[in-house]
């Protein structure tokens, strides 16, 4: 029941600490170039929701190039595509309990005004969602497997009601019995629901950096408030423990790094069950609660412990595991089957199954492409650097293989989305091209990027495109270390708000990078805070504390929009648009590239018809990295245009 929270407003140096960073050049080798058709000819999968006989597991899969649901045969590996969308995503949420319906996601276009719909095994679908304008989100199904549960602003745009489907007995003609448990009128989301569906936890932002949680008792009415606190405090409610006595929540009071707590029901007493030196990203219970699963967010990785609670809450230790991180756990109802995905910078998530009974690892995707070889591809480097006032800033180090002694390339900086995001070490199309093509790719994650500490996360409120900027700007002189980067050919790129920082690089420092790649980039803050889309309603005042009220703070977010100092730009840039996009809205684009080119400057643009915030289909997501690979070939490295880009004749394992 989690909405895009506050923080992810836009979704992907002095002295070093060389000691740490452990900074090594690829080994010399000959190697292949591969086009970026190829670094994507993957099958990007997720989900991973068992059958209620646990037969199969259904999986969300692009392998037709847009999201489709599927789903496997977990004893032969058979995959069955369920739905044959050519147009609009669909993500696969989970089987009915009973039976084999599926349940389903998808919006129009990349809009975000996701629609629930329920697909019948004779293929045929129905929308639960009767509002075109309405958004909803699944919100998981009751314990006794009668009741899907689900939040959606049909009632009123600005805020997210709980309702409750029943999904047992018959339905009159397409429409299923639909209750109203929670209304939502003070912008207070449901996180979850106790097994005996009396309690609820709720939550609210207040900032992006301090929210409170609050329980309401359905049957008394009563709503209470847990987190009575001071200062900035994240409370973020997990699950229920079965017998309804405990609610487990994630927080950071009292400590810099988020950790799982439980709050007594009856006593309103609070006790600490689990810390980490990092932030507790989840955590959840298997049905019976055998289980208990702890996710960590561990330096750009992500750890996951499984604890045994029928046994002293013993650390399970799962041996033969493939090496890369383990994400998406899931565990299945009878506690006997677990799926789980294998990921790495070299490597796109493949799906496993584990027995726990018989202790068997199955494979069951190969998602890599054979035309890769995969001792061509790079894996990143955790490094770190200190910037203009001593913060330790964290990146991700991306070198070139195969280059000869003396030889320089040019080097990118890579900016997450967000604010607040996180550039994790997962395997990325995009950075493999890149790097392919003899790009240094160095991903900052600047102050202000979660993961590191609610001080660092909260280092560059009201500061945005100042301090976290000057963050990637320091990161040249840690560039300028390696033997291997042409520090006279530096660019910056990004998506989102990481597009918003290419912008600002090129206005605010327009020295300092030679090219920018803004992927669908915020460039007047004005207009994105006042055109925030209405279902962001209980995040609004957040954001504004955060980034800035566009009436209050008009002056200030007026000085770091980019779009009104589109005269300082003087270095080529491409900019990448979807038409659909809600949160960046294409008339942003369309702005800074005609201001940039009344300048003179070298400016390309690329809009997709038919995206939005973050381009779903293959096709565009190819289009997309050959349009990169061309302006930088050109831009900076210097090549000339028919030199440029992908060149097939040269290339070896292409089709």
């Amino acid at each position: 029941m989690k909405h895009s929270t506050p923080r992810m407003l836009l979704t992907v140096v002095t002295t070093f600490a060389l000691a740490s960073c452990s900074v090594t050049q690829q080994e010399e080798k000959p190697k292949k170039q591969y086009s970026i058709a190829q670094f994507m000819d993957i099958v990007q999968i997720n989900g991973g929701s068992f059958s209620p006989d646990e037969s199969k597991v259904l999986i969300n899969s692009k392998k037709t190039g847009i999201f489709n649901a599927y789903e496997i045969d977990l004893k032969t590996g058979a995959e069955k595509q369920l739905t044959t969308s050519t147009d609009n995503a669909i993500f696969a949420q989970s089987y009915f309990p009973a039976d084999d319906r599926v349940l389903y996601t998808s919006d129009k276009g990349g809009n975000e005004i996701t629609h629930l719909y329920v697909r019948s095994n004779n293929g045929s679908t129905i929308d639960l969602i009767q509002d075109s304008t309405a958004k909803a989100d699944f919100g998981g199904w009751s314990y006794d497997k009668k009741n899907l549960y689900y939040t959606s602003n049909s009632r009123d745009k600005r805020f997210f009601d709980l309702f409750r489907v029943q999904v047992d007995g018959s339905k009159e003609g397409n429409v299923y019995p639909t209750t109203m448990v929670y209304q939502n009128t003070e912008g207070l989301d449901a996180a979850a629901v106790s097994r005996d569906d009396r309690y609820i936890a709720l939550t609210k932002s207040i900032t992006t950096n301090n929210s409170d949680m609050y329980l309401l008792d359905t049957q008394s009415k009563k709503l209470k408030h847990l987190s009575q606190h001071t200062g900035n405090v994240q409370f973020a409610p997990q699950y229920f423990s079965g017998d309804g006595k405990k609610l487990y929540f994630l927080t950071d009071e009292g400590s810099e790094f988020t950790y799982l707590a439980s709050y007594d029901i009856a006593s309103g007493e609070k006790a600490k069950v689990e810390e980490a030196p990092w932030d507790i990203m989840y955590a959840y219970l298997s049905r019976n609660e055998k289980y208990r699963v702890v996710a960590i967010n561990n330096d750009a990785r992500t750890e996951i412990k499984i604890y045994d609670q029928t046994d002293g809450n013993k650390l399970l230790k799962i041996d033969g595991l493939p090496e890369g991180d383990i994400t998406g756990v899931n565990i299945s109802d009878s506690e006997k089957l677990m799926t789980f995905y294998v990921t790495s910078s070299k490597s796109p998530a493949n799906l496993f199954v584990y027995n726990f009974d018989t202790k068997e690892i199955k494979q069951l995707t190969n998602t890599m492409t054979k035309e890769i070889d995969p001792d061509d591809l790079v894996a990143g480097q955790t490094i770190r650097y200190k910037s203009f006032d001593g913060m330790e800033i964290p990146a991700l180090l991306y070198t070139p293989k195969g280059l000869k002694p003396g030889q320089k390339v040019p080097a990118m900086l890579w900016i997450h989305g967000g604010p607040g995001g996180q550039t994790r070490l997962n395997y990325s199309p995009v950075i493999q091209h890149l790097v392919n093509h003899d790009y240094v790719i160095l991903a900052v994650n600047n102050r202000g990027s979660s993961g590191y500490g609610k001080t660092f996360f909260a280092a560059d409120d009201k500061k945005h495109g100042n301090e976290d900027l000057r963050d990637c700007v320091e990161s040249k002189k840690f560039l300028a270390t390696l033997p291997y980067v042409d520090t006279e050919k530096i660019g910056i790129m990004g998506g989102s708000y990481g597009g918003y920082m290419v912008m600002a690089a090129l206005a605010f420092t327009p020295e300092e990078f030679d090219v920018g790649v803004n992927i669908f980039g915020v460039t007047n803050w004005l207009r994105t805070l006042k055109s925030i889309p209405p279902w962001w309603t209980s995040f609004r005042e957040a954001l504004y504390t955060e980034l800035g009220d566009p009436v209050k703070d008009s002056v200030a977010l007026y000085n770091k929009s980019p779009l009104f100092h589109a005269q300082k730009i003087t270095k080529p840039f491409i900019v990448l648009q979807g038409s659909n996009d809600p949160r960046v809205l294409q008339v942003e684009s369309d702005e800074i590239v005609a201001a940039a080119k009344a300048n003179g400057v070298p400016v390309e643009y690329v809009v997709f018809p038919d995206e939005g915030h973050g381009f779903l289909k293959k096709e565009n997501n190819i289009k997309t990295s050959e349009a990169i690979l061309k302006f930088l070939d050109i831009h900076l490295k210097g090549l000339p245009e028919d030199q440029a880009g992908e060149k097939p004749m040269a290339m070896e394992g292409t089709n």
